[in-house]
């Protein structure tokens, strides 16, 4: 089996690169990644793409179909990863999570790649009310980011698929430790503010809905992915990626962390404006349809590894929403430093 990984030099990435080779030891597997966030290393150990059987670098924007050639799966997680770098980047954040997706898709068809699977979102469902949000409800991306997602799922499901398989994983909000922690994501900045400031701000009101996934149960479903038959859920599968029990409003999940931690204080911003995004979402479907892949980890055990994966780095920057560590700031870096222009290619 061959497997190629666009977008493996990031969070989620540097899990499932370690994660794939150990359920296809014998697999060739490759990393694209343009490098963005290669040096964010948060481990004592070796690099996660130390796994591969190659790296490639390269924007997506200008893949190489030829790379392909003889490739069985691609996992396309690729992306401009978040709302506030796809809020300041929109027209990039187009070109690279929309448009490139497309591109690649086509071109991994063209090569006969038997699965594409394409790493989408659950904010797809924006200001989503109070109820359960399954795969065919109505969609209303709030940002550019959210809105991405929703025309790369359209556009794969207008491509003439020939012999690939086709599958949207609609990924609830990612969680958890990796080798390139982010702590731009909810749970994972309420667990680094615990370490260390033994305080929780949520900056809004705390009433919206969040649907999350441990990055490691992202792997198990991303495998699932590359070796589903069509003849479960079609040659085309937009699925919404997650567990009913991982269905928590903002406040909520600040109260489980503090459970882990002595002499936590949670506040609330009570003048904060409403925040729109807000979403709950019904995973029936991957439930029925991904036996064996299903998520393993609960908010207890995720908050847990958290807890231990920063203890282990001697983490205790309370400043670290100016650090590396979110992702903006690192891209920040690169402009200020002329690294990057303005569409975010590499000078």
């Amino acid at each position: 089996m061959k497997i190629l990984i666009t977008g493996n030099l990031g969070y989620v990435g540097a899990w499932l690169s370690k994660y794939l080779r150990a359920q296809h030891p014998d697999a060739f597997i490759a990393g694209y990644d343009i490098g963005y966030f290669q040096h964010c290393y948060t481990t004592n150990g070796f690099a996660p793409e130390r796994t591969l059987n190659i790296q490639y670098y390269g924007d997506v924007r200008n893949f190489d179909g030829n790379l392909l050639k003889g490739f069985d799966a691609v996992i396309h997680l690729a992306a401009i990863s978040n709302d506030p770098i796809g809020n300041k980047f929109e027209q990039v954040t187009l070109d690279v999570n929309y448009r490139s997706s497309i591109d690649i898709a086509q071109k991994a068809i063209n090569q006969g790649v038997k699965h594409f699977v394409f790493a989408s979102s659950c904010s797809v469902y924006g200001a989503a009310g109070d109820g359960a949000k399954v795969e065919t409800s109505e969609l209303n991306p709030l940002t550019a980011y959210a809105k991405s997602k929703v025309y790369t799922e359209d556009g794969l499901s207008k491509l003439d698929a020939g012999n690939t398989t086709i599958t949207c994983l609609r990924f609830a909000t990612a969680c958890g430790i990796s080798d390139r922690l982010r702590l731009d994501l909810v749970l994972n900045d309420f667990a680094a503010s615990a370490v260390t400031s033994r305080k929780i701000t949520i900056l809004s009101d705390g009433t919206p809905w969040r649907p999350l996934i441990n990055v490691k149960d992202m792997a198990r479903a991303i495998n699932w992915g590359i070796t589903r038959s069509s003849d479960n859920g079609g040659k085309f599968l937009i699925c919404n990626t997650g567990s009913n029990s991982w269905n928590y409003t903002v406040k909520e999940l600040a109260e489980h962390v503090q459970k882990h931690f002595t002499d936590i204080t949670v506040s609330v911003n009570q003048d904060a404006p409403p925040d729109k995004r807000s979403y709950r979402v019904n995973f029936d479907l991957f439930t029925s349809l991904a036996n064996g892949f299903t998520p393993e980890y609960d908010i207890d055990k995720t908050i847990e590894e958290l807890k231990a994966g920063l203890a282990s780095i001697g983490f205790d920057n309370a400043d670290f929403r100016n650090s590396s560590l979110m992702r903006l700031n690192v891209l920040n870096g690169f402009l200020s430093n002329h690294q990057l222009d303005l569409n975010l290619n590499w000078k």
